[in-house]
């Protein structure tokens, strides 16, 4: 349910086109639905105007299908995502609830398996001039969990890949871009040092993603992470390691 769903809702109850005990019972289903193992929030996009995204780690096939299926079940009302979802998960929601548009993400670090986004119901097009640039290209993966997310929710980045400040030309040819961008995303594993760079350059918002690409002392993206936190560039917002959604939703909140 969100705010133009409730709106024709009571539209409808004003018209006569529906009962008022038809609103109640859609109304009853607003903040939650509890489907024994989990409590599904169909109000949340009404509060954040994002809707709620279902994580796939740690889930059966059978609760990612579900769940999805419920969020489904309020037509209209915004996009649907299933994030880090592995081939079997992906599979049987799919299979269940026809329509989503697979993106392959990223790799489970400790079991090596591929992880996807799955979208349904992308919302229409929405201004906004977004960044996405990644410091080398093993950082597309978390990249490209950015991306997919930022377009679910009707926006249109642009992905600009492979840009570390060991060849700081390659960004710096990127200036007039980055000066005329509305936000933009910064993610790097490493040292993390691009973000700080890319906060110096633009006026924009700039959302750190730490990765966990890079050598030992990398440490998984902890290096990363801290750096983008000690960083003299002021005002970057820095999300935790490898998270590529939550950078996007970032995004959308700072736009909207």
């Amino acid at each position: 349910m969100d705010e133009s769903r409730l709106r024709q809702l009571i539209d409808d109850m004003l018209a006569g086109t529906i009962s008022p005990d038809v609103a109640v019972a859609k109304l009853q289903r607003m903040p939650f639905v509890d489907i024994d193992f989990a409590r599904v929030d169909n109000h949340r996009a009404l509060r954040q105007k994002i809707g709620e995204a279902v994580y796939a780690p740690h889930k059966s096939a059978e609760q990612c299908s579900r769940i999805v299926g419920e969020l489904l079940s309020e037509s209209g009302s915004g996009p649907v995502l299933l994030t880090r979802a592995d081939i079997q998960q992906m599979e049987l929601t799919t299979a269940a609830n026809p329509g989503g548009r697979r993106v392959e993400t990223v790799t489970d670090r400790l079991t090596g398996r591929q992880l996807y986004s799955v979208i349904w119901r992308e919302a229409e097009r929405r201004p906004g001039r977004i960044m996405v640039v990644t410091a080398g290209t093993g950082d597309l993966p978390v990249a490209r969990e950015c991306v997919s997310t930022l377009e679910a929710y009707g926006y249109s980045p642009q992905l600009l890949a492979d840009c570390g400040v060991a060849g700081v030309h390659r960004i710096l040819g990127e200036v007039d871009d980055l000066i005329d961008a509305d936000v933009v995303v910064v993610v790097a594993g490493m040292e993390g040092a691009l973000a700080s760079l890319i906060g110096g350059i633009t006026p924009a918002p700039v959302v750190a993603v730490p990765v966990s690409t890079g050598y030992g002392a990398a440490l998984e993206g902890v290096t990363a992470l801290l750096a983008m936190l000690s960083s003299c560039a002021a005002g970057l917002t820095v999300v935790g390691i490898d998270n590529g959604f939550g950078a996007a939703c970032a995004v959308a909140r700072i736009l909207q």
